[in-house]
């Protein structure tokens, strides 16, 4: 079974890819957010960046693409391949209103009839042995009756992989991925597919993997982790048991953090930016600091929230390391 960290905007560029691979390890691979290829054929210098070997070295890494025109698909993934990625993910999973309202992401699953042709578009415009391309899908826009025809549509192409994430887009990351949705996915599916929804813990994998036995579902052939390997980044190393990386001691933690700082720091003009991307993290990070239900610990994190320069952030930082774990 091989294990992927999935794609969250916002969160997991390549200043976190590259300090997550660094002192983590398990992830076999990692997805780009999306890219969005505008009508010039271009990519925006923020999307170079991110998908720029050197900015990805020793990373096995898949670039995600958001669109719901052919022509722009195929253009984005020859581009790709000439960086030397042999794999692109076409993301029919985004919930946002901005994205579906344009029939993208999640929105492209209402006109199963125009993804269809889609996808024969592709399929007939690209050399698929120089790239291949994997699906990342939910089940349906607004109801999981949909997915069985959305199944027959994947079934037709010859998916590096389809990655099923059983939650309708009017979902968004509520109530639980419906399990039995997946299970008919798997079976009925004729390309490998990848589990995606809610596994935040080692034992929800191990409970996952007893409830799909590798002997009965052999079309399943990977996990893909998002929240809760940011909430946990050493969740790979747990799942796939490996001992001598259990949960790292603060100086790791801490290093960890730095890179991702100064990472940002480096990369972005003003404490602003850099702290607005840090904050964001800090609300799935906060999780990682035990203050033995004492409350203390939301004192830290609100300071690390309400600062307003890089001297303050790293103080309130330094404080809560200094404090707890």
């Amino acid at each position: 079974m091989k294990y992927y960290f999935a794609p969250m905007e916002g969160i997991t560029g390549y200043v976190y890819r590259n300090a997550h691979h660094r002192f983590f390890p398990g992830a076999d691979q990692y997805f780009t957010p999306f890219l969005s290829p505008a009508q010039n054929h271009k990519l925006s210098s923020r999307e170079k960046n991110d998908i720029l070997p050197g900015h990805n070295a020793g990373i096995s890494l898949v670039p995600q693409i958001l669109t719901n025109k052919a022509e722009d698909f195929i253009w984005a993934a020859k581009e790709l391949s000439s960086y030397g990625y042999r794999e692109v993910n076409l993301n029919l999973g985004c919930p946002s209103a901005t994205v579906t309202a344009k029939n993208k992401g999640a929105g492209f699953l209402s006109v199963p009839n125009e993804l269809d042709r889609f996808l024969e578009q592709v399929f007939s415009g690209l050399e698929t042995e120089a790239v291949q391309v994997s699906v990342k899908t939910r089940t349906g826009m607004e109801s999981h009756d949909e997915f069985e025809e959305l199944l027959k549509i994947y079934n037709r192409y010859p998916l590096k992989e389809l990655i099923i994430h059983p939650r309708v887009r009017s979902d968004f990351y509520a109530n639980k991925p419906e399990r039995e949705v997946f299970c008919r996915g798997v079976r009925g599916s004729n390309n490998p597919v990848c589990y995606n929804g809610d596994i935040f813990t080692k034992e929800e994998c191990a409970r996952f993997r007893s409830d799909f036995p590798e002997d009965e579902f052999p079309m399943l052939k990977s996990i893909m982790l998002g929240r809760g390997a940011v909430a946990n980044p050493w969740l790979f190393a747990e799942v796939k048991g490996i001992k001598e990386r259990s949960k790292p001691d603060k100086a790791t933690l801490r290093a960890f953090h730095d890179q991702i700082f100064y990472g940002y720091q480096e990369i972005m003009s003003g404490d602003r930016n850099t702290l607005f991307k840090m904050k964001e993290l800090w609300f799935y990070m906060a999780g990682l600091f035990d203050d033995g239900g004492e409350g203390k610990k939301e004192k830290y994190i609100k300071k690390i929230k309400k600062a307003q320069n890089a001297v303050a952030y790293l103080d309130a930082v330094g404080a809560l390391f200094e404090e707890f774990n």
